[in-house]
């Protein structure tokens, strides 16, 4: 058995890649983090209320965070609630992409 369960995962620069398709993109860090600067059309779902999250079960949903810890424990969340969640890796540290700072 494995101590670290694995989870779909992209880098940043993939992620950004499909940026053009539109896909739905959820910031799990804490408002104010988000409000700092985000990936342009993401949604803020703080990680303490991503059990909450209700999505189309057909849609792939890219999941980030500052670093990459909260996103993973997320992914691992929704996928068992079978929503198709990817993890960014690296978070927003290592995402090199478009920002926008914070309108809510």
């Amino acid at each position: 058995m494995f101590l670290f369960s694995k989870v779909k995962a992209v880098s940043g620069k993939q992620l950004e890649n499909v940026l053009s398709k539109r896909p739905i993109i959820l910031d799990v860090r804490e408002k104010s983090e988000f409000v700092g600067g985000h990936i342009p059309g993401a949604v803020n779902v703080p990680l303490g209320k991503i059990r909450n999250y209700k999505s189309k079960k057909d849609q792939t949903i890219y999941v980030i965070c500052q670093s990459g810890v909260r996103s993973k424990q997320a992914v691992k969340i929704l996928t068992k609630k079978e929503i198709d969640a990817v993890h960014v890796k690296g978070g927003m540290i290592r995402w090199q992409g478009a920002v926008k700072g914070g309108n809510y």
